[in-house]
Order: C-alpha cells, then structure tokens, then sequence
C-alpha cells in the first residue's frame, strides 16, 4: 500500500492499518505515522491555515499490520492561529502524539530570506540507499534516499553532516505538506556514523516547521534533506536540519531528538 492510499484510508474514518512494507523494526515508521496525524488535523482546520509548527512525541511504537486510530481536535481557534491536537491510538494506548499550529498569512513589514542552500551534487551523481531485506529498515521500500552529506551508519566515520537527497519511489498523485513531513523523517539519526555495528535508535521527540508560502513542489521532486548533530552524549542525540527544493528554496526545518541503545 502506497502512501497516498494510507492516507486515504485514515480520510475514510481515522482507522488504519499500516503494513510492514512500511516498517522500521519492530514499529511503523515513524515519518508515515506522523504523516498520517498531520493529514488528519489538516482536515479539521479551515483550508487557508496551512501548518506552521508541529511538535511529536513518539510515545510508543505503532505495530504494524494492527489497526489504529487516527484522531484529530481543535484545541483553540483564534482569529489566525488553530491549535490542534492529533493522535495515535493502538490498543487503547496513545502511541504518538502531536501538537501543531495552523495558521493564515499575517501582513507584516518584516522580510529576511532564508539562508542559501547547501552546496549538493545533484541526485543523479549521488549513491543511493538501496533496499536490502532484513539489513535496511522495510520503509527503504517507499522512499529513495541519494547519499550527499556524511558517512554511512555503522561505519565508526564519525562527523557532525548526514543528508542528501529524497523521493518517493512511486510517484504520488500529489505533493502536500504530508508528502513532506514523511520524507522527511527517513533519514537515518546523524549519530548512527559514529558507531561501529548496529545499534538500536528511536526518534524521542521532534519538531518541524513548515515554510509558508512555501515552494511548489510536483510529484516526482527531489527534496535536499541535510541534518546537523548539535550534541550527542549520555544516550541521546540532539540534531537541527534543513530541507530544500533542487532549485535551493528552503521548505522545512527540522529538530530531533533521538535515543541511542549502544
């Protein structure tokens, strides 16, 4: 099942079933699971609020092939901002949680424009992250990722970089802000080069802002992703990230926090 038939499934009444062709050990990728929260809260709000802010909190893996609950609720509506809380539910348990803010253009005299991007090779000169069954996550199967930052996982390399470039493997029918938000989660956490062998690591928290108006984005788009480690020590992993179009617009930023077991 492709994401955009994930996400139709949730629209039809907020119960899903994510299979482990979306899989990332034993929990459901957490870039789809928050992708599908995102999708659910948008449709609660008016459509001229697009999302600013979403802060999650993976409370706990969603299992796949299991049906969960997908939920939705304003908390607040102002005259510009929506506040909305969004939800996970897997066996009567939240399984993630997520509090974002959707709001309208503002007239504003204040105008800075993003840093410029990265300097990148483009994707067609970039190494691939190819899906390799029972070594890379089963997600890899849903997404293409092209190596243009850093050093592979588990190679002991160390270093602060890790990014490059992504896309769906199958071209959506779309490309809206949920497109973006799975995307975006499928990089591996920036310490993994600093460990030799593998480890286990989980997304603890994260938080990503959306720029609107943001870019036009077409299926089938490559997106630049490149992360920074802020610090890591003690078990934890603290890393910020960009995300920009192939013509260098800047169109998310990113910050997580991850755990490492090892």
């Amino acid at each position: 099942m492709n994401f955009d038939r994930l996400m139709e499934a949730v629209a039809q009444g907020g119960e899903v079933t994510i299979p482990s062709t979306w899989s990332q050990g034993r929990a459901s990728f957490g870039g789809v699971a928050a992708a599908l929260v995102f999708d659910r809260m948008a449709h609660v709000v008016a459509p001229d609020r697009p999302m600013r802010s979403m802060q999650v909190s993976f409370v706990g893996p969603v299992t796949p092939d299991e049906p969960a609950t997908v939920e939705a609720e304003i908390l607040r509506e102002g005259k510009a901002v929506s506040q909305v809380l969004g939800r996970i539910v897997q066996d009567g348990e939240p399984k993630l949680v997520a509090l974002a803010s959707f709001a309208g253009d503002r007239d504003s005299a204040v105008r800075v424009d993003a840093l410029p991007a990265p300097e990148a090779k483009p994707a067609s000169e970039c190494r691939g992250l190819d899906y390799i069954a029972g070594v890379t996550p089963e997600f890899i199967q849903q997404i293409e990722m092209r190596w243009a930052f850093g050093n592979l996982p588990f190679t002991g390399k160390g270093g602060r970089e890790l990014g490059g470039w992504m896309q769906f493997r199958n071209t959506p029918e779309t490309f809206s802000d949920a497109h973006i938000i799975a995307l975006v989660d499928a990089w591996p956490p920036a310490v993994l080069p600093h460990v030799k062998g593998r480890v286990k690591t989980s997304s603890l928290s994260w938080a990503l802002d959306i720029v609107h108006p943001r870019p036009v984005l077409e299926p089938g788009d490559w997106l630049l992703y490149k992360a920074m480690i802020d610090e890591a020590s003690a078990g934890y992993g603290h890393t910020h990230a960009g995300i920009w179009t192939e013509s260098g617009d800047l169109v998310a930023l990113s910050r997580q926090t991850v755990t490492v077991f090892g």
